[in-house]
C-alpha cells in the first residue's frame, strides 16, 4: 500500500484504505479557515458496504492508498440477490452481492463488460462504463398538453427493468445512452 504524501494527494477518485475498508473519494475539497490548520474534507464510500461518510484528513495524518486491483468480466446472469460474472483473463466465474454493486445493478445486461474491483483478491465492487446504451421496452406515448404543466419528461422502462426518466419523444424501441453515475438519460442512439 502507498502512503500519500501530502492532503493534496487526495483526490476524487481513488481509492483509500480508511479504518481497514477500501473507500473510494467522491468528493474532496481543501479547506483553510483562519487560524487553523488546512484540512481535505472528503466524502468517502465504502466499497463494501456502499456507506457514505464524510471525513476531513488533517495534515501529518496518515493516509494510505488501498491496494485494489481491477479486471475485465463480463455480467453473465443475476440470480436472487447474486450477480455473476466471468474473468476475461481466467474465464473463472464469480459473484458479487447486489448491495455491493449499488445502484449500478440497474444497468448490467447479460453481456455487459465491465471492470471489477479487487480487495485482498475479494471482489468487492463493479464499475461500469460512464455510458451505456439500453433498449426501451415500455413507454407511454406522449399526450398533447403534457408540456403546458412544465412535464417534459416521462418515465420509460429498460431492458434491464430499471425504469427512468427520459424527454417526451423517446419511445418503445428506442436506444437510448444512459450515464451510470447519474441514473440519467443522455441521448438517443437510435
Amino acid at each position: 500500500m502507498a502512503v500519500l504524501s501530502s492532503l493534496n494527494d487526495i483526490k476524487k477518485g481513488i481509492v483509500l484504505n480508511y479504518q481497514g475498508e477500501p473507500c473510494i473519494v467522491m468528493d474532496a475539497s481543501f479547506m483553510r479557515m483562519q487560524q487553523r490548520k488546512p484540512v481535505m474534507q472528503t466524502k468517502l464510500k465504502n466499497l463494501r458496504s456502499g456507506k457514505v461518510i464524510e471525513y476531513s484528513f488533517k495534515p501529518g495524518e496518515r493516509v494510505e492508498e488501498a491496494d485494489i486491483t481491477r479486471k475485465k468480466a463480463t455480467f453473465l446472469y443475476a440470480q436472487d440477490s447474486q450477480y455473476y460474472f466471468m474473468d476475461q483473463e481466467t474465464y473463472d466465474q464469480f459473484f458479487i452481492n447486489a448491495s455491493e454493486i449499488g445502484e449500478g445493478k440497474n444497468f448490467l445486461k447479460e453481456g455487459q463488460e465491465v471492470e471489477v474491483l479487487r480487495f485482498d483478491e475479494m471482489p468487492i465492487s463493479v464499475q461500469l462504463p460512464k455510458k451505456i446504451d439500453l433498449r426501451v421496452t415500455e413507454a407511454d406515448a406522449a399526450v398533447k398538453g403534457d408540456t403546458a404543466s412544465g412535464n417534459v419528461t416521462k418515465e420509460v422502462t429498460l431492458e434491464t427493468g430499471a425504469t427512468i426518466r427520459t424527454p417526451l419523444f423517446v419511445k418503445e424501441g428506442d436506444l437510448i445512452r444512459i450515464n451510470t453515475d447519474t441514473g440519467e438519460y443522455t441521448e438517443r442512439v437510435t
